[in-house]
């Protein structure tokens, strides 16, 4: 446990550490991942401290409410509030967890992901973005500020949004050599690559989990969410029709940067696939799901030409995944994030915690050759804790490098 400290009772000086935790539930809604960091801003350098991660699962009636509202599902006002409020609930008891297991009871700020409901996408152009998970009951549970919505103002100055991982991944992989990137394979596959002299580019490659998980749960009747260890998938064998099928799809043909979300990689999406393949054995098919993982995040690096891929992400647990993209990517070394001292299944959580940290400092949070915005934008809204809101004063620059301590 990091040691105690009192809490501040007056504004931080500039290169003062905050003590962090970022919250974030992906695409998957299985659970909240919360992580913890001290963070301090030396120069153009941030520094930062892990100090531990957990997982809050949601509990079962508030997830399969999210699962009932989400798209194509239609909804009404009535839920949109109730998941707003049950969110925040969940997101605020995960803080206070977080606050008393990771930080020893002395915490500085939260920075709260929230939960996506919908991201609003068309031609290409994200028109609007939507995360659940009211702030105000993590500040009242926790007395501590908040930093929420951190994907809208990216959106209103021209960008998609996503993937906001990049500005961490970008600090991180600038101290590698050759063209790295940074893989993060959660409900849907994103990267990062830093090219030298080159600025970072980030978008969403495809679905990862997303349209295993509903197979799965089709397959089984709901009685299993995942495939896990990928045993199913590894036990059945790609079918190239149905491969050929789902590759057609335009998404992968559109120039990054680019975002998609399960709005369209859902169920229906998957089960008009299989009205044109019809009788193929499940194991078949999650087989092939999981191949276009990998061939899709494969074209990707090649794409780019990139030399080494750091991994992290819900799906770093399926080897039958992650053997598939080794074989899509021969000679091209995959990590896991762990490496650079980034827990991959904290790297998420990780990474809003400093996008919440740069918020507090007046410093932006994305990286505009990644998220196609017209500028790099400072983001989110501030809720106050118990305490008049302190601030430090507006860092002169932003960083450029990350370090992590261990």
């Amino acid at each position: 446990m990091p040691p105690s400290r009192p809490a501040r009772t007056t504004a931080p000086a500039p290169g003062d550490a905050l003590r962090v935790i970022g919250l974030m539930s992906g695409t998957s809604y299985d659970a909240i991942e919360a992580a913890a960091a001290d963070l301090a801003l030396h120069g153009d350098t941030l520094h930062l401290r892990p100090l531990g991660h957990l997982s809050v699962p949601y509990p079962d009636d508030l997830r399969n409410l999210i699962a009932a509202t989400l798209p194509p599902a239609t909804t009404t006002a009535r839920d949109v509030c109730a998941l707003d409020t049950g969110i925040g609930h969940a997101f605020a008891d995960a803080a206070e967890r977080a606050r008393h297991e990771l930080c020893a009871d002395a915490a500085d700020l939260v920075a709260s992901h929230g939960q996506t409901l919908y991201h609003w996408v068309e031609d290409g152009t994200v028109r609007g973005t939507l995360q659940l998970g009211q702030p105000a009951w993590i500040a009242e549970r926790t007395g501590l500020p908040v930093v929420s919505d951190l994907r809208s103002r990216d959106v209103a100055a021209g960008g998609q949004g996503a993937p906001l991982v990049s500005m961490t991944d970008a600090l991180l992989l600038r101290a590698l050599p050759g063209t790295p990137a940074a893989l993060n394979l959660g409900g849907i596959a994103n990267i990062t690559v830093v090219a030298p002299d080159t600025a970072p580019l980030a978008f969403d490659t495809g679905p990862a989990n997303a349209l295993l998980d509903a197979a799965v749960h089709h397959f089984t009747g709901g009685a299993a969410r995942y495939d896990r260890d990928g045993r199913r998938a590894a036990a059945g064998r790609t079918d190239p029709d149905l491969l050929r099928r789902l590759l057609a799809d335009p998404y992968y043909r559109r120039p990054a940067p680019k975002t998609t979300g399960k709005e369209h990689f859902h169920l229906p999406y998957l089960r008009r696939a299989l009205d044109a393949a019809p009788g193929l054995d499940a194991h078949d098919v999650l087989a092939t799901l999981t191949r276009l993982t990998a061939v899709t995040v494969g074209d990707a690096c090649r794409a780019h030409r990139v030399t080494e891929l750091i991994v992290s992400g819900g799906g770093t647990r399926n080897p039958t995944l992650m053997r598939m993209l080794a074989e899509e990517l021969p000679g091209v070394p995959l990590r896991p994030s762990d490496a650079l001292g980034l827990p991959a299944m904290a790297k998420e959580a990780l990474a809003f915690a400093v996008l919440g940290f740069l918020t507090f400092h007046g410093l932006p949070g994305t990286v505009p050759t990644s998220t196609g915005a017209r500028r790099a934008a400072l983001l989110g809204s501030i809720t106050p804790g118990r305490t008049p809101l302190r601030t430090p004063a507006p860092a002169p620059r932003p960083p450029r490098v990350l370090r992590i301590a261990t």
